[in-house]
């Protein structure tokens, strides 16, 4: 194994076998035997040139599974049966390698290869297991949506994570008779546990800066069906929802995570945004280390003192994670971290970061594990000089169990924390930590409050105001905005174009923008005076509820927000 090469082994008991090497093929589709249920792909040899390789897992429709990444950082990937809800028989992998001498490479053609159970082969054979068992799987696919098809009742089970796959109740209802092309986000039962993430198999939404997502997704979804990979590299990141975007500097952010249609976590997780000019750069292979494992419901916070990124939590499937990665943004080195004490998996909690320590309050936790079972109302703090978790005393009235909800630090001495749901209910109430005390509050509010919501998108405006806007309510998607002010304790609604489409599940930050542009919301740019530079909310993803899921970036001027108080 002293030339480059991609192994893969099928199952504990198969020696592996070599896929691609450095003279061969740059693609490669493999039928997994029926038996195999852990995949192992592994690269051996110096990479050169060569800038990763994209592997696929696929079902019998020849729609992803899931999906992964090597790297010259990343040199192995495992998948495992009990974590894929949607790995049966007549699984593929495909393997595609990027980079490096491709000359001899006929992207047209695929090679074939057939694995004998515990005996690799390197001859060619057609994948014919993947035909013979479509029918049969489609036929079980319609059996299930029939089941999920039907009407449930709220209140009369545990509480659910969105992220969970136990059919327990949430506050969605299902129509009887919802064809599978009108799948929502957000749906009942195992919909609502596997993260709301259910699509219409229309693919991803893809928007430009500015400009308002499409309302339906739906034409697209036989062409989608036909081309299912794309090996063109894309220019912005693929619609999703649940993913992080941390601001690193003033003109730039970075983009983690997400999930996107038929419930599969992007292919392309990684993303650096350049607000002087609007750009994206594929960043997963900009930086060494092991990476964070996909996942959704994560929080990801920047320490401007240590010029790092902490990503905390967050759940792939029936997997939940409680550890910590943090990504160096000046030598672009991921690492992660060996804590101590004790922390629970969390998933859709919240994470402030004040005096270079993380505060995380709530979230959704597995018990029994990795079966969710409840929300938490506990605050944990992360030490990241001494690596060390602990819970401190908190005094007051603090808030329920929630999950779902928003927390803003304004002043840098107290937690405003908003809304989040425990299934069944849905909030929108107010709490605030004083972080000089570690004392809770109940806030009393005046003006019309937002309606109860989860999943919702929060942005600091100034020292004194903080915007909630869309979120999920139980039932739909919404699009309404409004601007709290912590001096009078009262709500005010604003109405924008701009933020007039419902998503849930989206990012909301605020960053300064290059002056030459003035991104309107709509197609056109409106020249301002150039080298000005102003502060803009941003916008980013979130679905809506209807199988649609974006990858718009809208901004707003902050200074029209506050003017249209």
């Amino acid at each position: 194994m002293e030339d480059f090469g991609i192994y893969a082994a099928f199952g504990v008991n198969c020696p592996p076998q070599r896929l691609l090497s450095a003279e061969g093929s740059c693609r490669v589709s493999v039928a997994v035997p029926p038996s195999v249920r852990q995949v192992v792909l592994f690269s051996s040899g110096p990479w050169g040139e060569r800038i990763c390789v994209n592997a696929e897992l696929n079902d019998a429709d020849r729609f992803p599974i899931t999906i992964g990444k090597l790297t010259p950082y990343n040199k192995c990937l495992s998948w495992e049966q009990w974590e894929e809800e949607t790995w049966t028989d007549s699984v593929t992998l495909n393997v595609t390698l990027e980079g490096g001498n491709l000359v001899k490479a006929d992207w047209s053609e695929t090679e074939l290869l057939s694995v004998k159970e515990y005996t690799p082969k390197d001859t060619v054979a057609p994948l014919a297991a993947r035909e013979l068992n479509g029918k049969r799987k489609r036929e079980r696919v319609s059996e299930e949506d029939r089941d999920e098809n039907k009407m449930i009742k709220s209140g009369e089970q545990e509480n659910v994570c969105p992220n969970g796959t136990v059919e327990k109740t949430t506050p969605v209802q299902k129509a009887i008779g919802q064809t599978k092309g009108g799948q929502k986000l957000f749906s009942s039962g195992a919909d609502a546990a596997k993260m709301k993430g259910t699509a219409n198999g229309a693919g991803l939404v893809h928007g430009i800066v500015g400009r308002t997502p499409p309302q339906s997704a739906a034409r697209t979804k036989s062409k989608q069906a036909k081309t299912p990979t794309q090996t063109a590299p894309l220019v912005s990141p693929s619609g999703r929802w649940g993913q992080t975007l941390c601001p690193i500097d003033a003109l730039t952010a970075i983009l983690i995570g997400g999930q996107g249609s038929r419930m599969h976590f992007c292919k392309d997780p990684m993303w650096k945004l350049c607000t002087e000019d609007m750009s994206w750069v594929a960043a997963e292979t900009l930086a060494e280390g092991p990476t964070p494992e996909a996942r959704i419901g994560h929080t990801a916070v920047y320490d401007p003192d240590s010029q790092r990124i902490f990503v905390f939590g967050g759940s792939k499937n029936k997997k939940w994670f409680n550890d910590v990665h943090i990504l160096d943004t000046q030598s672009w080195k991921w690492t992660m971290v060996e804590a101590q004490g004790k922390v629970p998996p969390l998933a859709y909690h919240s994470c402030s970061m004040f005096r270079g320590e993380l505060f995380v309050l709530g979230g959704v936790f597995p018990c029994p594990n990795p079966e969710p079972d409840g929300c938490s109302d506990s605050l944990y703090i992360f030490d990241p000089h001494l690596s060390i978790w602990y819970q401190p005393i908190v005094t007051g009235d603090k808030p329920s169990p929630r999950s779902g909800h928003s927390a803003c630090v304004m002043q840098q001495r107290k937690i405003y924390v908003f809304g989040g749901w425990d299934t069944p209910v849905c909030y929108n109430d107010m709490y605030m930590l004083d972080l000089g005390l570690m004392e809770f509050s109940a806030v009393k509010t005046t003006g019309k409050a937002p309606s109860p919501r989860s999943w919702h998108g929060s942005a600091v405006l100034s020292d004194t105001k903080f915007l909630i806007h869309g979120g999920y309510n139980g039932n739909n998607a919404l699009s309404d905005t409004f601007i709290f002010d912590i001096d009078t304790n009262s709500w005010t609604e604003v109405t924008l174009p701009q933020l007039s489409v419902p998503r849930a599940g989206h990012s909301i930050i605020t960053m300064e923008t290059d002056g030459h542009h003035r991104f309107s919301g709509q197609d056109e740019d409106v020249d301002v005076d150039a080298g000005s530079v102003s502060r803009r909310l941003l916008v980013f993803g979130g679905g809506d509820n209807e199988g649609n899921f974006y990858s718009d970036l809208t901004t707003v001027a902050v200074e029209d927000l506050l003017a249209a108080i």
